[in-house]
């Protein structure tokens, strides 16, 4: 099964951050030693408002399907686009360098509003 394909009310991105090293003496001097040339642990929270029992499921469905936070999948393959929707800056920059797949950092939170009716929080953690 493929990520719901829902555009988000909100979505929070933190960049990766390329693999590293950090060497301190004791004097305070460091040196760092770069071990890869892709940013890593990128970071990518999306919420959903106001969404139907069905499409909240579609998370939870979504979710076993993959095994929880074991397995990953691809949010920028054909027809699964939504989870960048609505944002106007360059759509490579969500999920960059290209390849990039996607794991659930946590399950998916879903809080009722109100009968039939409840708000979504997916987590994701981005991997090579």
């Amino acid at each position: 099964m493929a990520f719901p394909t829902l555009v988000p009310s909100s979505r929070t991105f933190t960049p990766g951050n390329f693999p590293q090293k950090v060497f301190k003496s004791q004097s305070g001097s460091e040196t760092r030693v770069l071990y890869g040339d892709k940013e890593t642990d990128a970071k990518l929270s999306l919420g959903y408002k106001n969404l139907s029992d069905t499409e909240s499921d579609d998370f939870i469905i979504h979710f076993r399907s993959v095994k929880g936070t074991y397995s990953t999948f691809q949010l920028n393959a054909v027809g699964n686009t939504h989870a960048k929707g609505g944002w106007t800056g360059d759509t490579d920059a969500i999920g960059k360098p290209a390849g990039t797949k996607w794991r659930y950092a946590q399950q998916p939170k879903i809080t009722s509003v109100r009968p039939g009716i409840s708000n979504v929080k997916v987590d994701l953690v981005a991997v090579l």
